[in-house]
């Protein structure tokens, strides 16, 4: 069982920053993949960004690149989604995903466990 507890949330103008944060336990935190999605009322949860363990490579969602970066922190068992230059459209709920795969993946069925979200609000 692994629980994911996100933190980092809240409401912010357009242009600035927030770092969110995922504490994992209950497993190897090192051995698999983590990702973060978005999800706003109505819609589907979608894909933001990841990174595996292997090579600790990234992926992330197209029409946010150069503005999101991820990391984690093996030692800490963290993972940190620092996002820059918010933008009205990113206002959602933050998930953490924690993944039995190794590899960074965009695939929300390859992500097992699941935080409870932290939401993020951006105001124009």
């Amino acid at each position: 069982q692994v629980q994911l507890v996100e933190s980092g949330g809240g409401l912010v103008q357009v242009g600035g920053s927030l770092r969110l944060s995922c504490a994992a336990s209950g497993r190897s935190f090192s051995s698999g993949a983590m990702g973060w999605f978005r999800q706003v009322p109505g819609k589907e949860r979608e894909f933001v960004a990841a990174v595996g363990w292997i090579n600790g490579r990234t992926y992330y969602r197209d029409s946010i690149k150069g503005r999101f970066t991820i990391s984690r922190d093996n030692a800490k068992s963290t993972v940190d989604l620092q996002i820059d230059a918010l933008e009205p459209e990113d206002t959602a709920v933050y998930y953490c995903g924690a993944s039995t795969k190794s590899y960074a993946t965009r695939n929300e069925d390859d992500f097992e466990y699941w935080g409870q979200g932290t939401q993020v609000t951006v105001s124009s």
